[in-house]
């Protein structure tokens, strides 16, 4: 044979070896195998061990026919058990698709067949536990079976706690809140009924059980109806529970109609870069009650997409509850700070303030004394008496469903006047970190005076500012510097004041 011929032999014999070599190798791991092996043999005892639990609660009910004809839950043990033998029959099918790869497969299905592991796996555990949680249920019922006089007791110890249960309280305050807000009447009226319900149900439930539980009580169980008994006892248990906590429910519910609240954006900042950035709001919740505003503060982390949709929105209202409204009924659309509190100048008035008619014919609002602090927090401490066509264009906006970020007449009316952009939230907001960070560096708008920044309706603590400085609007304007700021610890906000008072750290 010749040398090229040899060659060539050697050449063809090296490939074959290392296609042999590479085929040889290019399967599943050999850990992965021995989990599918393991699964193999848990899920072929698994039926087993659910057929035998099923025989044994047929046993059980054709045994004690009094005890669980009388129990709803029992009613569906037999779907139950179906659905555990449907699980195992998709446990099966992942175990052939599994042994399919065992046998065909290749190194890169090693994803496909640990995620076919887990599925089945999650199947098979399933299928066995809920056979469990069944044969856990009925010798629950067995063993109050064999403790009857005990059952009748709790019966009678639940039926004094919903008799000796006042429910007085709660109806006067329902029926006062009927009252102070006549547009909920109705509802509060169908929100009471099931709780005052609760103790003619229990009535009932204690009349109808007087024999059984007389018969229980004597030993003698021929002919009751057990089943039945043992739920009564469970729904007067469980109606003694709800009772006090229903009526708590209705109490906080009632209590929410008497409070406004506001969640006004204070400030805004970002930190880090990339995928360590984070993304930070300030918000100051302003709530008053009957004519007492509270306030507090806290910086929270929010998501880019949260921080981005909220980015206009400066100085706003992101949300708005006013008095006589659930907490589930609040507004969710940002609108200007304060402007909810004014009433129409149709009606003139309301318990928050008042148009002032000036000469000239304009007519500017005025909160009234009570609702300084409340006003004060919600302007941040600059607000200048609102004329009324300002709110009249706020009206029409927030009659639609959009956001109002008003126009600076004074510079122009083409420009905002509330959020990130507004001439008034730059002046109001200019020691934030928002500003302090360039914020408002860009701004193209000026600062403009108030025609009634001496006005008595006005905030006190107004000063005239440059955008983005806490300097007089006299002095040249100098940037500050960026600086990096530490949110306060997102567990310990800080709380403004109660009453009148504000200011100070509790």
């Amino acid at each position: 044979m010749s040398k090229p011929v040899l060659r060539l032999f050697a050449a063809v014999l090296t490939t074959l070896i290392i296609v042999v070599g590479v085929t040889a190798f290019d399967h599943l791991p050999s850990s992965v195998r021995a989990q599918i092996d393991s699964e193999r043999s848990a899920l072929a005892a698994t039926p087993n061990q659910v057929h035998a639990a099923q025989d044994a609660i047929a046993r059980e009910v054709q045994s004690e026919p009094a005890l669980f004809n009388g129990i709803p839950a029992s009613q569906q043990w037999s779907g139950r058990f179906q659905q555990a033998s449907n699980a195992l029959q998709s446990a099966r099918g992942d175990i052939d698709d599994l042994t399919r790869l065992e046998k065909q497969g290749h190194r890169s299905d090693q994803q496909r067949a640990q995620a076919l592991l887990s599925h089945e796996r999650s199947l098979r555990t399933s299928a066995l536990n809920q056979a469990t949680a069944i044969q856990t249920e009925a010798a629950h019922w067995i063993e109050r079976e064999h403790h009857l006089p005990a059952e009748v007791q709790q019966m009678e110890q639940s039926y004094q706690a919903i008799h000796s249960f006042d429910l007085a309280p709660l109806t006067a305050t329902v029926e006062k809140a009927e009252t102070d807000w006549p547009e909920k009447k109705a509802d509060l009226a169908s929100r009471l009924s099931p709780v005052t319900g609760i103790v003619a149900q229990s009535d009932s439930v204690w009349q109808s059980t007087a024999g059984a539980r007389r018969q229980a009580e004597s030993g003698n169980v021929s002919g009751l109806d057990l089943g039945g008994l043992l739920t009564a006892s469970d729904e007067l248990k469980a109606s003694a529970a709800t009772l006090p906590q229903k009526s708590d429910e209705l109490k906080s519910l009632t209590g929410q109609l008497y409070d406004s609240w506001d969640k006004v954006l204070v400030d805004m900042e970002t930190r880090g870069i990339g995928r360590d950035r984070a993304y930070d709001q300030k918000v100051r919740t302003v709530r008053t009650h009957l004519g007492a505003t509270t306030s507090e503060e806290r910086w929270v982390d929010v998501t880019p997409a949260t921080y981005d949709a909220m980015r206009n929105d400066l100085g706003m209202a992101i949300e708005h509850k006013p008095a006589g409204k659930y907490d589930s009924e609040a507004e969710h659309v940002a609108q200007p700070a304060g402007f909810a509190y004014m009433a129409p100048p149709s009606q003139g008035s309301n318990q928050y303030g008042y148009w002032d008619h000036r000469d000239g014919g304009q007519s500017f609002w005025v909160f009234y004394g009570q609702y300084a602090l409340m006003r004060d927090l919600l302007f941040n401490h600059s607000y200048r008496p609102l004329p009324r066509d300002e709110y009249e264009e706020y009206r029409t906006w927030h009659g639609r469903g959009q956001t109002y970020y008003g126009r600076d007449f004074e510079a122009g009316g083409n420009v905002p006047k509330y959020g990130s952009n507004g001439t008034a939230t730059q002046e109001r907001y200019s020691g934030s970190t928002y500003s302090h960070n360039g914020g408002f560096r860009d701004s193209p708008y000026a600062s403009k005076s108030g025609s009634f920044r001496d006005s008595p309706y006005a905030s006190r603590s107004d000063s005239g500012r440059t955008f983005g400085s806490n300097k007089p609007s006299g002095e040249p304007h100098v940037a500050p510097p960026a600086r990096h700021y530490t949110p306060a610890p997102r567990s310990a906000p800080r709380s403004f004041g109660g009453g009148r008072r504000f200011g100070g750290r509790r």
